[in-house]
């Protein structure tokens, strides 16, 4: 199969991708167990694409049940080198109101017991991830959404929590003053992942609501959350779209050698199932 370069996760909202031609639903098998779904792939404005949904179709699967390290893996497996994930959130401050989108460039994370890594059984890596977004595809992504209409806030710190509930008053307040912007329960994973198998990501956040901070705000409900879903994603799918539109073939970022001073392990002592079982990822190192 020709490599597929770029990789999209709908996230609550977003469970497909208009305009992908020549679509072919692929399954793909992981060490880790089953993606979220069969990748939907196509041709989108002449460039190949992986589509998946999130939490599969009609929504089966909560941010605790996610298995992200099989999701990621399946992506570097087709190829993918670019990652556009979309996300639903709530904000955390009075300037960021629903119906707005942030490009968040940092994450603060309050999950609990998920796994983050594909490094373990006898292979030890550490990777730098201070700045956990792709800085590049982090510019594209705002330049095209500019190019839609949208002006979309730039940088901002998504606090990921565990759910599937949504937080406590106490809890909100602590966020905000902790000075975070928008909290969700799904990215944080996915950006760690994904720079451990040298992806650039971005996350596309797209507001629904208030959370529960706000007095003079209703409370957050499922209704409300879907009823600005539906009005924000054909935003974030033209927004998808501009941005793969002007995407360069080459990647001009660090993303693809972040593995490069990453190993500690000695090579000649990684277990052989170990590293077969993560070759797409540390082959081109072994």
């Amino acid at each position: 199969m020709e490599k597929i370069g770029i990789g999209i996760i709908g996230g609550s909202g977003l469970y497909d991708m208009p305009g992908l031609s020549g679509r072919e639903e692929i399954e793909v098998a992981t060490p880790f167990g089953e993606p979220s779904d069969a990748f939907i792939v196509g041709t989108l404005d002449g460039k190949l694409v992986a589509f998946l949904p999130r939490h599969g179709r009609g929504h089966r699967l909560s941010p605790s049940e996610l298995n992200f390290r099989a999701n990621i893996y399946a992506m570097k497996a087709l190829g993918v080198e670019r990652i556009l994930s979309v996300s639903a959130v709530g904000s955390l401050k009075e300037d960021i109101a629903p119906l707005d989108i942030v490009l968040p460039d940092q994450f603060f994370d309050r999950t609990r017991g998920r796994v983050s890594t594909f490094f373990g059984e006898g292979l030890v890596a550490h990777i730098s991830f201070a700045d956990p977004i792709c800085p590049d595809l982090l510019n594209q992504v705002d330049s095209a959404a500019r190019k839609t209409g949208v002006m979309p806030i730039k940088g901002g710190c998504y606090v990921c929590m565990e759910g599937p509930a949504f937080s406590t008053r106490a809890e909100s307040n602590f966020y905000r003053q902790c000075g975070m912007d928008v909290i969700g329960m799904t990215n944080l994973q996915e950006a760690k992942l994904a720079r451990e198998a040298e992806i650039c990501y971005v996350t596309i956040a797209l507001v629904t609501d208030y959370d529960c901070w706000h007095e003079s705000h209703e409370t957050v409900s499922t209704d409300m959350i879907v009823e600005n879903l539906q009005k924000n994603c054909r935003a974030a799918q033209a927004i998808i779209q501009h941005t793969i539109r002007d995407l360069d073939e080459e990647r001009r970022c660090s993303c693809g050698e972040t593995l490069k001073y990453a190993i500690i392990t000695d090579k000649t002592k990684v277990p052989e199932a170990t590293r077969r079982r993560l070759d797409p990822i540390i082959g081109k190192y072994f």
